[in-house]
């Protein structure tokens, strides 16, 4: 996966378009936030008055002016009720709603993405940035540009104003501003790098929960539950000591936050009781000044502590971004088009092929013509690149060198789309979605009517076996189709593709996982499916195949044999020992 680390302007930057779509409900939440400040600080203006004229002439407060003040401070509390309402509820939603378009974005983008990021990623650490590194960004979208405008208009209005009362003490106050967000940031800095390690060790975590859990029935076929467990162990307490790493930056950063609060009091105690009794400052003025100066601490030491939730959605939003930069491998090459219905005529001219995470290579200058209806079987050792040749096909990897062809055209020519919808494929590792019978057959064609997918489970020869489940098509089929067989799941598997009726079929082992009797179901089915389709059949079990048109040995150095069954046992080379030998080459 991209580890690219990128910086706070980059991150702001990149994350500023999602607030596109919510501008208007933006403003409205700015306007809201503006109408509270303005509220929060009338409040030190009416004690000042009341002070200054108390002490002034006690008389020349009259109930009414009270009264008056009381009324005004009334209206504005009811104001910023409202406001501050607005801000809780359609800030949230707007922030909820930036970390849905986010989540999608990611999983658009992941859905593009090509078998080799895929082979390289744990699915627990890409679980975790779709969703639990999205979390913080709903509230990040939301707080961060109303508790920067916030803090903003209350610290210009309150340095104004301070300044109007008195100079040398606001300066005196404001100066130790900058003092305090430089230590700060400081701090900052180290929190998101722990916060970053925090969330790339929870997805360490997540991935060897879902390991275990998924495998859980081989770790309990070799007692293996305390290995699992000492594992387990070890990367919890890598979390651990992770988040001991950041507990200790936030508490030295409140620390420094209260620290420099009780300064800033100090300053305003000793040197406004001495500007006081120099009359230099009225009682009331130094009243307002403290109420000021607290609204001031308040707003630093909540855009500070803002800050930890500030880094925790830069660290989701930087998560997000290595995902979103993760390369598209497999894309639609400029001027693609709709492939129509193929006749089938398929065929590698000078393919040369090598991985492009590890490079190593598989093919070299490899060519291969398969003709229009012809059933077609690969055999060989392991590691001869048998099932790397059938992925080229529907570009799940794309060739080093040399181009594969269909009736002629390059297999880039097409839009992905298009050139995948004619292809099905029926792997030995058949993958059911968590739901019923009916959604996993309907999966090869959504839209499909109810006929039409009873009628390609009759073909498949899977309708008789899922009338006797309990709820016949509507019969769930557990977490990767646990509740069925080996050879129920890869007859389903087999009436998805006989739904989706595509002109070239790729059968990778379809039938070498399962038992004799299972085997002889499926290997019917199998043949009911290929009939009038170009079929490539990669065969561990030889006798599976004896009636293929022709038959390829693909080894490391290439294709060493071709021929039908006869031809190649008569030639008593590579499949003649494989054959007699009964090797399930694996």
């Amino acid at each position: 996966m991209n580890q690219r680390q990128y910086g706070t302007k980059e991150l702001l930057k990149r994350f500023t378009p999602y607030f596109a779509k919510y501008r208007g409900t933006l403003y409205l939440d700015l306007f809201c936030a503006a109408l509270t400040t303005v509220c929060e600080l009338v409040l030190p203006l009416i004690m000042r008055y009341i002070t200054n004229e108390g002490l002034r002439d006690l008389a020349a407060l009259s109930i009414r002016t009270i009264a008056g003040l009381g009324f005004l401070y009334f209206l504005l509390r009811v104001v910023d009720c409202f406001a501050s309402y607005y801000m809780a509820d359609m800030g949230h939603v707007m922030g909820a709603k930036i970390e849905t378009d986010m989540r999608r974005d990611a999983y658009n983008h992941l859905q593009k993405l090509s078998n080799t990021y895929y082979n390289n990623t744990k699915v627990g650490q890409i679980m975790g940035r779709i969703t639990n590194d999205l979390f913080d960004v709903t509230e990040f979208a939301h707080h961060c540009p109303e508790e920067f405008f916030i803090a903003g208009i209350k610290t210009l209005i309150s340095f104004l104003i301070l300044a109007q009362i008195n100079l040398p003490l606001t300066v005196l106050v404001f100066v130790f501003v900058p003092i305090m967000a430089w230590v700060c940031m400081t701090l900052n800095f180290r929190m998101r790098a722990a916060f970053s390690k925090q969330r790339n060790q929870i997805g360490e975590l997540n991935a060897r929960i879902e390991d275990s859990l998924l495998g859980q029935k081989v770790v309990k076929a070799f007692t293996n539950e305390e290995m699992e467990n000492a594992k387990f162990e070890t990367d919890n307490g890598k979390f651990l000591d992770i988040k001991k790493e950041t507990y200790k930056y936030m508490a030295l950063f409140h620390t420094t936050v209260k620290m420099f609060d009780g300064i800033m009091y100090l300053a305003v105690i000793v040197a406004g009781g001495f500007f006081m009794i120099r009359g230099m400052i009225a009682p009331g003025d130094l009243v307002a000044f403290m109420l000021y100066v607290t609204t001031l601490i308040a707003t630093i030491r909540r855009i500070i502590e803002f800050a930890e939730q500030f880094q925790r959605g830069m660290t989701g939003i930087e998560r997000f971004l290595q995902i979103m930069d993760a390369d598209i491998e497999i894309f639609d090459e400029p001027g693609a088009v709709e492939m129509g219905m193929p006749l089938g005529e398929i065929a590698f001219e000078n393919v040369s092929f090598e991985y492009p995470d590890d490079h190593n290579i598989v093919f070299t200058n490899l060519d291969l013509s398969i003709h229009k209806g012809e059933k077609l079987a690969i055999v060989g050792p392991s590691g001869g690149g048998k099932t790397t040749l059938c992925n080229l096909i529907p570009r799940f990897y794309d060739v080093t060198a040399g181009r594969i062809t269909i009736d002629g055209h390059d297999i880039k020519h097409f839009t992905l789309k298009s050139l995948r919808k004619n292809i099905g494929i029926v792997q030995q590792d058949v993958y059911l979605f968590s739901g019923t019978v009916y959604e996993n057959i309907a999966y090869g064609r959504p839209g499909a009517t109810r006929e039409e997918v009873e009628d390609a489970a009759r073909q498949a020869g899977a309708h008789e076996f899922i009338m006797e489940l309990k709820d016949g098509y509507d019969t769930y089929v557990g977490e990767r189709g646990v509740k069925l067989s080996g050879g129920q799941k890869q007859r389903i598997s087999i009436a998805r593709v006989f739904l989706k009726n595509p002109p070239i079929i790729i059968l990778d082992e379809a039938t070498s996982a399962l038992d004799n009797e299972s085997e002889f179901a499926v290997a019917k089915s199998l043949s009911r499916l290929s009939e009038g389709r170009t079929t490539l059949t990669i065969a561990h079990r030889l006798s599976s195949i004896k009636n293929s048109d022709r038959i390829l040995v693909l080894t490391e150095e290439g294709i060493v044999e071709e021929g039908n069954h006869d031809q190649l046992m008569e030639k008593k080379g590579i499949y003649h020992k494989f054959y007699t030998t009964a090797d399930l080459l694996k």
